[in-house]
Formats: structure tokens, C-alpha cells, sequence
């Protein structure tokens, strides 16, 4: 006798709900169709759901896509960084309480001694022919954000390996919710060669049949919901094992919207946008963004990370401003609007000669047009670099690059050995945009403040 066994899932939706309601839609009509032939199915979703760059996520702090998931009938899903660091302690402690779905992440623990309800590191389903499946959840580990927040991240190798064999004695079918990434992933395959799949994300890689690893399929559906994953298991009875496997990514473009959830996304927006009228402040007349030039918006919001860090120095991209504020009253709504993305300030320590190199490549045009994403940044290019705390004289070359001449601090020059303080993006620890900053050896993030809790200081100043 074999068995057939149905997993549909979404990963890395980052809170792109103009795909949601061709996703459930999808869901909907293959749900229906299994209840009909009484096979057994799940849906399940492998984090980075929420994203604050949407109002929606926003304005109800993540709560709106847990709604989505329980109206979605969702069974199973594990956290993604961006519902693990960019929350408060206590939002995400309550984030999932009335989650109607299984909240599985096996890394992670309160450091404040009480556990959140909704938390476990994996379940043991049985199927009404009695095989049993084991779903375990990983999400990736940035200890030092989770630290700040008041959260234990655990190493997923170390906490897998914990898990492996009680799992493995316990269950027929063994999947991992796998907010990694690709590379841990094919590690995770080679090093627990009885995981049966791993639904994998975090990297926005996309498989669209599947890959093997082994014995094991990785499954990956990219990123924002363009597409959505299909597994499908045969477990045979008769021989106790996994007579097949297969994995798809099914694009979402072409497919029938659900109305009703359509609807009921509109409608959880008008909900949101309602707690983000508070009034910040009032202002005598607009103040406009320009991604390549200096505006006088950019100016104060940089010199306000640069006393919110308290840095000798401070340096932000016009790139994080996407709009205009108008005259008049000013609410969150405007501020998220015109600043959503989900950054932290940062502050580190880098010598003089290091500080000289940021400012001269910050100042480079292959730097200033570069279109970045991911990283926190949810805009379209970096945009010219603003420093203040520094005097800095520029000439523009023939061939058109504008080049740094004299840095000086205070009148002073740059002491090339002497170590500053610089406050910014945590975009900038990242990546290799600038080396000095990713590998400074002191940094400090500030947490749960995102960049926009400081933009809306700085527009009270002006």
C-alpha cells in the first residue's frame, strides 16, 4: 500500500500581499481537492513572512500576517530574521499568540527564563494511515541582533544534531523548515543524510524541481511570493520508506486571484494604516529627497544618527529617503512611507586612515548609482553619501568623479592613527560596500530603534 502525502508552502513573502491572493487561491483549490480524495496535506510557511517595509506589517507589528496565515489554514511555519530581529522583545513574544498554526523554530530561545507558548522546536504528525512525519524549523542565526533583543539564537548544526536522533526514532518522514540558506542547506544534507527535505530560504535561491542531495530533496521557492512551493511525498507501506519524492516551484503570475482574500488584504490595510496616524510633528513648509545631492531632510537626519549613536562622525545614503514630505502635519504613516526600511543604527570604531578610504569611496559614483538590495534596504539605489561631523573639500575631475582633496574634523586634519566613532546604517556592516566598517572590530547596534525612529526626531528639530 502506498501513501501520498501533500506539503504546499511560501518562504521569503517579505509582506508582498499583491501575490498573497493568487497564492491562496492556488492553495485553495488543491486543499479542496485533497479533502475530496482524504489525502492528507499541509500548508507551511518558512519565515521572512512579515517584513516592516509594508504598512500592513507596520502598522499591526507583524500580527496582520499571522492572521493571514490562520484565514490561509496554514499548519506549520518557522521565523525568518526579519519576524525574529526586527521586532521588539515583547512584539515578537506575542506575535504568534493566536496563531492557529504550529510555530516551529528548534534555535531559539527567551533569554528573560519564560518561554513564549507558541514555541517549539518541531512536531511528530501522524497521518490517518498512521505514518509519521516530523517537521523541525531553523532559523538563521544572528546572535548578536537576537542578544540585543533579549533572545538566545542557537547554532543550527549543534541544535539539529541535538534533535536528530530522538527525531529519527520517532518518525517515518523527517522535514526541515530551513531559514538558512543555501549553502547550510546542502551542509545540513550531507551532514543528516536521513532529512528527508529541507524547504529551504533565507537566500532567495530557486529550485524549480527540486535538487538532490543524496537522499535528501532541497526545495526553494525564490523570494516576494512570485512563486510557491509543491512537495510531493509516497511513503509505501509495505516496505516502511519514501518510495518517491518530488519538488516544484509553481510561478505565481498567471494564476486566478482569490477574491475574498484580496479583499480581506485591503481591508487589513485600511485596519493598519489607522495606527500609523499618530501625529509626529507639523511643518512650515516641504521638504524634498534627492538621491544625488544633499538635501536639507538628508542633512538633519544624518546629523541626528550622528547624536542618536553619539559618533564623532555621521554617515548615511540619500538612497534611504524615497519621497517628499509635504508641509503640514506629518504622521508615522508619512514616515514609514517615505523611510521603510528595516534598518538599525549602528555605531563603530575605525582609525583615521580607515575613515579617510570610507569617506574618498563614498564620495565615488560607481558607489553612489549602485542598485542595492536586500541588506535591510528596501530602496532602489545607495545615493550620495552624507557625512557630517567632518569638513570635507572636493574638486570635480574631467572625467567627471568627484574627488576627496582635505578631510578635517574641527579644523583639524585626520590623525590617521587615531581611532573615530562612526555612526550609520547597519546596512553598512554588511556585505562588502565598505570593508573598513564590515570588519571594524567595535560595533553596536541599536535596538529595536529603526532608522525612521530617528528620522521622526530629526524632522521635530527642524
Amino acid at each position: 500500500m502506498k501513501e501520498k502525502i501533500f506539503l504546499y508552502y511560501t518562504s521569503d513573502l517579505h509582506s508582498h500581499f499583491e501575490n498573497w491572493p493568487q497564492i491562496v487561491g492556488y492553495f485553495n483549490k488543491k486543499i479542496k481537492k485533497h479533502k475530496q480524495k482524504e489525502e492528507t496535506f499541509w500548508l507551511l510557511d518558512n519565515g521572512d513572512h512579515a517584513d516592516r517595509f509594508h504598512p500592513i506589517t507596520e502598522g499591526l507589528m507583524g500580527k496582520g500576517n499571522v492572521e493571514l496565515l490562520n484565514e490561509a489554514g496554514y499548519s506549520f511555519a518557522t521565523l525568518g530574521n526579519n519576524e525574529g530581529i526586527t521586532l521588539s522583545y515583547y512584539d515578537l513574544y506575542h506575535l504568534y499568540d493566536e496563531a492557529k498554526f504550529q510555530v516551529l523554530c528548534a534555535n531559539l530561545r527567551s533569554m528573560e527564563g519564560r518561554q513564549p507558548k507558541w514555541l517549539c522546536p518541531y512536531t511528530i504528525k501522524t497521518t490517518p494511515l498512521g505514518t509519521k512525519v516530523a517537521v523541525i524549523g531553523l532559523t538563521a542565526p544572528f546572535e548578536t541582533f537576537y542578544r540585543l533583543l533579549g533572545w538566545e539564537i542557537q547554532p543550527p548544526f549543534e541544535t539539529l544534531n541535538r534533535y536528530y536522533d530522538e527525531i529519527k526514532e520517532q518518525a517515518d518522514i523527517f522535514i526541515l523548515l530551513s531559514h538558512l540558506g543555501i549553502h547550510d542547506d546542502e551542509e545540513m544534507a550531507r551532514k543528516f543524510p536521513e532529512i528527508d527535505v529541507i524547504i529551504g530560504g533565507h537566500t532567495h535561491h530557486l529550485f524549480q524541481n527540486g535538487e538532490l542531495y543524496g537522499e535528501t530533496i532541497l526545495t526553494a521557492v525564490g523570494k516576494h511570493g512570485t512563486h510557491l512551493g509543491e512537495v510531493f511525498l509516497e511513503w509505501d507501506h509495505d516496505s516502511n520508506r519514501l518510495s518517491k519524492k518530488e519538488a516544484y516551484a509553481v510561478s505565481t503570475e498567471n494564476l486566478m486571484k482569490d477574491e475574498d482574500v484580496t479583499e480581506d488584504v485591503e481591508t487589513m490595510r485600511t485596519r493598519a494604516l489607522q495606527y500609523l496616524q499618530t501625529s509626529v510633528t507639523t511643518l512650515e513648509k516641504s521638504l524634498s529627497v534627492a538621491w544625488f545631492k544633499q538635501t536639507l531632510l538628508m542633512r538633519r537626519l544624518t546629523e541626528e544618527l550622528q547624536a542618536w549613536t553619539q559618533s564623532d562622525v555621521g554617515m548615511l545614503n540619500s538612497g534611504v529617503l524615497l519621497d517628499h514630505l509635504n508641509q503640514g502635519k506629518i504622521t508615522y504613516e508619512d514616515i514609514h512611507r517615505i523611510c521603510p526600511h528595516p534598518m538599525n543604527p549602528c555605531k563603530v570604531e575605525v582609525t583615521g586612515d580607515e575613515l579617510l578610504e570610507i569617506i574618498r569611496v563614498g564620495h565615488t559614483k560607481k558607489l553612489t548609482e549602485i542598485r542595492l538590495k536586500g541588506l535591510g534596504f528596501r530602496g532602489e539605489v545607495i545615493g550620495k553619501m552624507v557625512f557630517t561631523g567632518v569638513e570635507i573639500q572636493t574638486v570635480m575631475s574631467k572625467d567627471g568623479e568627484e574627488r576627496v582633496r582635505k578631510v578635517t574634523i574641527n579644523g583639524a586634519p585626520i590623525d590617521r592613527n587615531h581611532v573615530y566613532t562612526l555612526g550609520t546604517a547597519d546596512t553598512f556592516t554588511f556585505g562588502r560596500l565598505f570593508p573598513e566598517i564590515a570588519y571594524a572590530k567595535s560595533k553596536k547596534y541599536f535596538m529595536p530603534e529603526l532608522l525612521r525612529d530617528v528620522l521622526a526626531k530629526a524632522i521635530q528639530k527642524i
